[in-house]
C-alpha cells in the first residue's frame, strides 16, 4: 500500500525538501512578502465587508444599539474574516505563483532533472495573458465554493475544498506543463494525471485555509506541479 501511495505524495514531499535550497531563497522570500501582504489586505478588507453588513448604516445614530452592533459587527467580522480570506486567497496564490513560476520550475529541474532540454520559449505577453485567465479563473471557482459553503452547511465546506483542490491543481499544472508542451498536449496529460493533479490540490487548498502556512502555496504548487509533469512524462515515456 505504501508503495502504491508514495508516487503520488512525492511530489510535495519533494517541493517541501527544497524550499531550503538557495536557489529558490530570492524566490521564496519575495513570494511570502507578496503573500503576507496580499493576506492581510485581504483580511483587512474582509473584517471591513462583513462589519458593514452587520453595522447597517440605519442604525448608525441610536447610540447604545449602535455601539452594540459595532461590536457585534467586529465580533464576526474577525471570525469570519480568516474563513473568506482563506477563499480569496487563491485567487492571489494564483497569481503569485504565475509571476515566479519560471524561476522555481527552473530551480527545481536544476536540481532534480538536470538533463532536461531547455524549457520552451513563451512570449512574455502570453505568459502574463495566462496568469491573468488563472486569476479570474480561480475567482471564479472561488465564488462558487463560497455559494456552496453558505448554501449547504458542512456538506458545502467539503464541496468548498473539492473545488479549491480542483481549482489550485489544474490552476497550476496547466502553466507548469505549457514550459514543456503545446496548449492541447498539456490538457491531455492533465487528464491522464488527474488522481495526482488533484491530490496535490488538495493539500495546498488545505495548507491555503491555514495562516502560515498559505504563504508557502506558491512555490510548494509550483515545484510539486513540476515533479508531477515529469513523473506523467516519464511514464509515457517521454522524459524531457
Amino acid at each position: 500500500m505504501a508503495s502504491l501511495f508514495a508516487p503520488l505524495v512525492r511530489p510535495l514531499v519533494r517541493a517541501l525538501s527544497q524550499l531550503p535550497d538557495p536557489a529558490l531563497r530570492g524566490v521564496l522570500l519575495r513570494s511570502l512578502a507578496l503573500a503576507a501582504v496580499g493576506f492581510v489586505a485581504l483580511e483587512a478588507a474582509s473584517v471591513w465587508g462583513l462589519r458593514q453588513l452587520v453595522l447597517a448604516p440605519g442604525w448608525a445614530g441610536h447610540g447604545a444599539l449602535a455601539s452594540v452592533l459595532g461590536w457585534l459587527g467586529g465580533l464576526l467580522g474577525g471570525v469570519a474574516a480568516a474563513w473568506v480570506g482563506m477563499w480569496l486567497f487563491l485567487p492571489l496564490a494564483g497569481l503569485i505563483a504565475t509571476v515566479f513560476l519560471e524561476r522555481i520550475a527552473g530551480a527545481v529541474e536544476r536540481r532534480w532533472y538536470p538533463g532536461l532540454a531547455p524549457p520552451r520559449r513563451i512570449a512574455a505577453l502570453a505568459q502574463a495573458w495566462d496568469g491573468v485567465v488563472l486569476t479570474l479563473w480561480l475567482a471564479l471557482l472561488v465564488v462558487v465554493a463560497l455559494l456552496a459553503t453558505l448554501l449547504l452547511p458542512g456538506i458545502g465546506l467539503l464541496a468548498g475544498w473539492g473545488i479549491g483542490a480542483v481549482a489550485l491543481g489544474r490552476g497550476l499544472f496547466v502553466p507548469v506543463a505549457l514550459r514543456r508542451m503545446g496548449r492541447a498536449e498539456a490538457l491531455a496529460l492533465y487528464r491522464r494525471r488527474r488522481g495526482p493533479v488533484l491530490l496535490q490540490g488538495a493539500v495546498l487548498a488545505v495548507a491555503a485555509s491555514v495562516p502560515g502556512l498559505n504563504l508557502l502555496v506558491p512555490v510548494v504548487g509550483v515545484a510539486a506541479m513540476v515533479h508531477v509533469v515529469q513523473s506523467g512524462l516519464t511514464a509515457a515515456g517521454r522524459g524531457r
